[in-house]
C-alpha cells in the first residue's frame, strides 16, 4: 500500500511506499530516538529523495537497504542530517536568558561558570547564551565556558563558522548587532560574522544524546536542551533526564522548549519557572 495517491506516486521522481516510510521511521528511531509522526511523511521524501539523487540510485529500497545492512557506513551521518530539524534563531524563547543572567550572578567571584547548549543547531542559541554572559559581566572575556553540541555535522560546521545572513539579526538591537557581528562587504554584503572574542567562548562538538555516553563533564551551572525532546518518545526522555541530571551543578538550571512538559520525570526535576527546572535533590 502507498502512502500518497497514485497520481502523486506518477509526478514523484521516485516511488515511496509506507514500507519505505516505516523502515525510515525505524532506522531513524534507532540511531537518534527521533520519532517521526505520519504526518512527516512528505517531509522525508523530499529530504531523503536528495541523498537518492547524490548517489545516483533508481529506488528508496536500495537505499534503505544499504543503511540497515552496514551499522557502519558513512552514510549514516547524511542520513540523520537529512531528517534532522534545525529550526532555530537567537534569543529564541527570549524568557530564558535574562533567568540565565541572574543565575550567574548568583555565582561566586572566581568561579568559571560552565554552560552547555546540547542541541546547538547553527549556532544561534549558543551564541545567544555567550552575549548573554558577555552583557552580565560587561566584558568580551567573562568567566564562562560554553560547550554545543549538535548531532549534525553540517549544521556544527555553520556554526563554527558564526556568518549569518544580515536579515537573521531583525529581531536584535542596533547596539548588541555593533558590539557583536562584523558586517560582511563587497563579495560578502548582506552577511555578518560573530566577532572572534564571542567565538572563542564556545566550543563546538558533535554528540548523539542517544550515544551510551557522552564524552564531557559537569558540573555545569546550566544545560539548555530546548525544543529537542519533542521529538523523543517518553522513555527516551527520561534516559536522557537521568543522563542529564548527574551532569548539572546541586543548583544547576536545565532549559527546556516551552511545548515539552515532564510530568513523567518529576522524580529527576522540578519546574521552578517557566520552563525552566532544577534537579531534584534527594
Amino acid at each position: 500500500m502507498n502512502i500518497s495517491t497514485p497520481s502523486e506516486q506518477n509526478t514523484r521522481e521516485y516511488a515511496f511506499s509506507s514500507h519505505d516510510f516505516e523502515c525510515v521511521k525505524k532506522l531513524i528511531y534507532a540511531r537518534a530516538g527521533i520519532a517521526l509522526a505520519e504526518n512527516r511523511q512528505e517531509m522525508v521524501y523530499t529530504r531523503l529523495s536528495r541523498r537518492l539523487r547524490a548517489m545516483e540510485l533508481k529506488r528508496f529500497s536500495e537505499y534503505l537497504e544499504r543503511l540497515e545492512k552496514n551499522d557502519q557506513d558513512v552514510e549514516w551521518e547524511s542520513f540523520v542530517n537529512a531528517l534532522t530539524t534545525n529550526l532555530t534563531s537567537f534569543f529564541r524563547e527570549a524568557h530564558h536568558f535574562p533567568i540565565l543572567a541572574e543565575h550567574a550572578k548568583k555565582r561566586q567571584t572566581g568561579h568559571t561558570l560552565k554552560l552547555w547548549c546540547s542541541a546547538s543547531s547553527t549556532g544561534e542559541e549558543p551564541y545567544s547564551m555567550a552575549m548573554t554572559m558577555v552583557e552580565t559581566f560587561n566584558s568580551m572575556k567573562p568567566p564562562v565556558r560554553i560547550l554545543a553540541t549538535d548531532i549534525d555535522t553540517e549544521v556544527l560546521a555553520a556554526a563554527r563558522e558564526g556568518v549569518y545572513p544580515l536579515d537573521r539579526l531583525e529581531s536584535m538591537s542596533s547596539e548588541r548587532i555593533r558590539r557583536f557581528f562584523l558586517k560582511g562587504k563587497n563579495s560578502t554584503a548582506g552577511y555578518v560574522r560573530v566577532r572572534q572574542e564571542l567565538r572563542d567562548l564556545i566550543t563546538f562538538r558533535p554528540l548523539n544524546l542517544l550515544h551510551p555516553k557522552w564524552p564531557m563533564r559537569g558540573p555545569f551551572d546550566a544545560i539548555f536542551c530546548r525544543n529537542v525532546m519533542i521529538y523523543f518518545d517518553k522513555p527516551t526522555q527520561y534516559r536522557i533526564l537521568q543522563k542529564f541530571v548527574p551532569l548539572l551543578d546541586r543548583d544547576g538550571l536545565l532549559f527546556m522548549g516551552h511545548s515539552e512538559v515532564f510530568q513523567h520525570a518529576s522524580d529527576l526535576i522540578r519546574l521552578i519557572d517557566r520552563t525552566v527546572y532544577k534537579p531534584v535533590t534527594k
